[in-house]
């Protein structure tokens, strides 16, 4: 039986749909119920796509939020204004790098509030439209199984600041709170959940680059302790988790190795690992996972990243299953699934990857693991 195939969650948006949600992120006037219809017809468009490049596991593409993390802000109270930016390490250490992607339009536009009130849930409302056009989308083109992305509590502190709570450890338990009912309810409806936590790797050069590695695993491991928390009611094997450095081409040479959070992503309460091995600054940590086979919980499944989301570059099928054989021949072949290093379509109307190239390399995903 051929390795089955997944991605990390984010797919291109039509600009039908990009119009929608920044018209909505603006504040100007739009119908409801067109951008109701926009995104059910889109959602259906995107898992047809899925199953025609021939991914087994499809998400609905998050293709109703602004983006992965921020999308929060509209789904719960206590946000309001903006948070400070910060440039990621790596891009500071090249600054006419940094100056050309401003320039170049090279960082997406999009409202970060800070947390200035009590965060709570204003309804699962907008969650259960997603899920009905996912599953919906799903029914239609005959697919079994889906997964709905969800923000960490650690990942929406890094991108939504705290300006309220006492603590940062307050923070994550009240997100922890707020967000465990959105992560029961997209299990309940019969999806997987994916836990998207940029917060176990980018904070580390982009909100913490004061730390030494070992203060940032502590405080990393706090992340996965509010998460834990969050998922204390979800059964582990329908949780997926998904460890990121920054999808962006850039330098990395700040990112912290894999080698060091391996323990920390290995104690967060989820069967599915997806991370990234594509990009050259992380395809030589395989052996992190060749190397500690034995701290590999054997309920474990890994999901490697063997298409890169940043370049246009369509990987060649033989490739995928080079990079794929790495991890089947740790684990074996029914505990690995082939991923993406990361989302084709992170923030609304913006990614590196043409939309049409996308779906290409998700073809050469399919078709790589079908050599394995």
């Amino acid at each position: 039986m051929p390795v089955k195939t997944s991605h990390v969650g984010s797919l291109p948006r039509s600009q039908n749909v990009v119009d929608f949600i920044f018209a909505r992120e603006r504040g100007e006037a739009y119908d409801p119920d067109a951008f109701d219809a926009a995104m059910t017809e889109a959602v259906h468009a995107t898992v047809g796509r899925q199953k025609e490049a021939g991914v087994d596991i499809v998400s609905d593409g998050e293709t109703s939020k602004i983006s992965y993390a921020t999308y929060v802000k509209d789904r719960y109270t206590g946000f309001d204004g903006d948070s400070p930016r910060n440039a990621p390490a790596d891009l500071k250490l090249f600054p006419s790098f940094l100056e050309r992607l401003a320039k170049e339009g090279g960082t997406p536009k999009y409202a970060r509030p800070m947390c200035v009130g009590e965060v709570r849930s204003k309804g699962q409302g907008e969650l259960e439209k997603d899920i009905a056009n996912l599953k919906t989308a799903m029914a239609a083109h005959g697919i079994e199984r889906g997964f709905m992305n969800a923000a960490s509590p650690g990942v929406i502190s890094l991108f939504l600041q705290n300006d309220f709570y006492p603590t940062r450890e307050a923070y994550l338990a009240a997100l922890a709170d707020a967000m465990k009912a959105e992560y029961e309810t997209i299990v309940a409806a019969g999806l997987d959940l994916q836990l998207d936590c940029p917060d176990l790797a980018l904070s580390r050069h982009m909100l913490f680059q004061d730390l030494t590695d070992a203060e940032f695993v502590k405080v990393a491991g706090a992340h996965v302790e509010a998460l834990n928390h969050a998922l204390s009611d979800v059964p582990e094997d329908r949780v997926r988790i998904h460890i990121c450095w920054g999808n962006y081409e850039g330098p990395h040479v700040c990112d912290i190795p894999m080698a060091q959070m391996f323990d920390t992503l290995m104690s967060a309460k989820a069967r599915y690992v997806l991370f990234e091995t594509s990009n050259p600054r992380h395809g030589h940590e395989w052996t992190v996972f060749r190397d500690r086979k034995d701290d590999i919980p054997e309920d474990k499944v890994l999901v490697p990243g063997v298409v890169d989301t940043t370049t246009n570059f369509v990987e060649h099928p033989e490739l995928v299953a080079q990079r794929l054989e790495r991890f089947t021949g740790i684990v074996g072949a029914a505990r690995v699934i082939a991923g993406s290093d990361c989302g084709f379509g992170t923030f609304a109307g913006f990614g590196a990857v043409d939309p049409e190239i996308a779906y290409a390399k998700l073809a050469s995903l399919r078709a790589g693991a079908d050599l394995v």
